[in-house]
């Protein structure tokens, strides 16, 4: 077990990190807790050091289950940077994102599509609309369709986020390859096999060169 008691700010990031990293979720959790006393401590409570560990002590909440213990730390976090930088900043987006993300393990579909939405836009002001952070968002809105049993409203934002990724990161890359499966369940689920099946033959060829 890691000490939650670290010297600095950034050793008790460093060490969450690696507690996160381990699946010690729980240990993650409360070493980010004092990381986030600490950084109210050292530099004050509307510091974007204070946003940072409160999103991470968010991470570990989620890994855990622990949904409704990550809300309010990652409102928290969202507070403080658009305190700082207002709505069109790379945090504000990250932390919309998550949040999404959250309510959409939570079966909160109604509440994680506005601010999917709203993470979406924002990284289509900073990024432009080919960036992967702007596919990562797509994809998570897809998922949120996909649970509403509404897979025709993903398929679109799941074609979308797979020409970003390959036209951004190659056409083996790992996120490419979860595009593509993405894809094809959405396709099958609507009964359109035939439009599947050339895809499944792609993401066959891309494991078998991976292995």
């Amino acid at each position: 077990m890691i000490s939650c008691e670290q010297p600095t700010w950034e050793s008790a990031m460093a060490a969450g990190q690696r507690a996160l990293q381990k699946g010690d979720y729980l240990e993650a959790e409360h070493i980010f807790a004092a990381a986030v006393k600490k950084a109210e401590s050292q530099y004050g409570l509307l510091d974007r050091h204070v946003a940072v560990a409160l999103s991470s002590e968010a991470q570990a909440f989620t890994a855990q289950g622990k949904y409704v213990e990550a809300e309010p730390a990652y409102l928290q976090a969202l507070k403080i940077y658009q305190d700082a930088h207002g709505e069109n900043h790379v945090d504000v987006a990250a932390t919309l994102n998550n949040l999404g993300v959250l309510h959409r393990m939570h079966g909160q579909y109604a509440d994680a599509e506005p601010l999917l939405m709203r993470a979406l836009a924002v990284k289509e002001r900073l990024h432009g609309p080919d960036h992967p952070d702007v596919a990562l968002t797509l994809h998570n809105l897809g998922l949120v369709y996909v649970s509403q049993g509404v897979p025709e409203k993903a398929e679109p934002l799941y074609r979308r986020a797979l020409a970003i990724r390959e036209k951004a990161l190659g056409e083996t890359h790992r996120d490419v390859e979860k595009s593509l499966g993405e894809l094809i369940g959405v396709l099958q689920k609507l009964h359109r096999d035939a439009d599947a099946a050339p895809l499944e033959t792609r993401l066959s060829a891309i494991k078998q060169r991976r292995s």
